[in-house]
């Protein structure tokens, strides 16, 4: 690429979104690409109403950078891979996953004492929140919203005891926190390429096929198993739904939740296959099975 000019990221502004494009660029620049950062401020960041979004709140801070791309502003985009929508827009493919980072929550507490009943637990997300009510019915489950840094202030305040973060986020931001407890999969299900890095480029263009230098296949194939069992199950990033997928041996182990926010109704299933696709196919049709989709029909009415 010697000459040419540098590939333009599109991302938010955000620290943690900062922190993510510039692990793309690093990539890039080791594989002979030179890039250059556009920060964007996107609908969500100006606090749209989520009413404007048809893939819920996420969809607010990914739909005008992919617009960008579509248009050519930018080269390539890069989100958290658990805050894209289930299907690809128009003319856009995913043309790389770096390797994953870890893909599992962590509970951060104020003190080193466990949580005791009645202790407050911060998350807005239906899927931690009805895993920590099956798996710690004693706490108390607290709405909390904002960044990482707005939610630690929050934890430091007082306002709670305890924070569900993802472990990727912390480690991006270059965040250690004391009094953090890793929740393996047992305990709590990741959501949808949690840690994982989703890198836009528009469908056939040059820049797609410079960011697959940085693909890794594993990763990749991880993210469309778990993608597909969210477009399968109901196509939302905002989902009381977990799906974790690891590729071994040439083949794909995918397991996935599906629970209501109070943990009460809970559906699981896990498959090996040979691909992505089958191992996607086979799990959803499973939680269907079990009764996933009344589920569902109850958490959104």
């Amino acid at each position: 690429m010697d000459g040419a000019a540098p590939l333009r990221i599109g991302t938010r502004r955000s620290a943690l979104a900062i922190a993510q494009a510039r692990e793309v660029a690093g990539r890039l620049e080791a594989a002979g690409f030179a890039s250059e950062l556009v920060p964007m401020s996107t609908s969500g960041d100006r606090g749209a109403s989520v009413s404007r979004s048809p893939q819920g709140l996420k969809g607010l801070f990914v739909a005008e950078i992919v617009r960008a791309l579509q248009n050519g502003e930018v080269d390539l985009a890069v989100h958290s891979a658990k805050d894209l929508p289930a299907e690809d827009p128009e003319g856009v493919v995913v043309a790389a996953v770096p390797e994953r980072a870890s893909p599992l929550d962590v509970l951060v507490r104020r003190t080193p004492e466990p949580l005791g009943e009645g202790t407050a637990v911060g998350t807005s997300s239906l899927r931690r929140r009805g895993q920590l009510a099956r798996a710690r019915p004693g706490v108390r489950l607290v709405d909390v919203r904002g960044n990482v840094d707005t939610r630690l202030r929050k934890l430091r305040d007082g306002e709670v005891d305890g924070l569900v973060l993802a472990a990727a986020g912390l480690a991006r931001l270059g965040i250690e926190v004391e009094h953090a407890e890793e929740l393996g999969v047992a305990e709590m299900v990741p959501a949808p390429g949690q840690g994982a890095l989703a890198v836009q480029a528009r469908a056939g263009s040059e820049s797609a096929g410079w960011a697959a230098r940085i693909d890794h296949g594993p990763s990749h194939a991880a993210f469309e198993a778990e993608r597909l069992v969210m477009d399968l199950v109901g196509g939302g990033c905002a989902l009381p739904l977990g799906a974790y997928a690891e590729v071994a041996d040439g083949e794909v182990w995918l397991r996935a939740v599906v629970l209501s926010p109070d943990g009460a109704r809970r559906v699981g299933a896990q498959a090996r296959a040979s691909t992505p696709e089958e191992a996607g196919h086979r799990v959803a049709s499973r939680l269907k099975r079990g009764g996933a989709d009344a589920i569902l029909a109850e958490v959104y009415g």
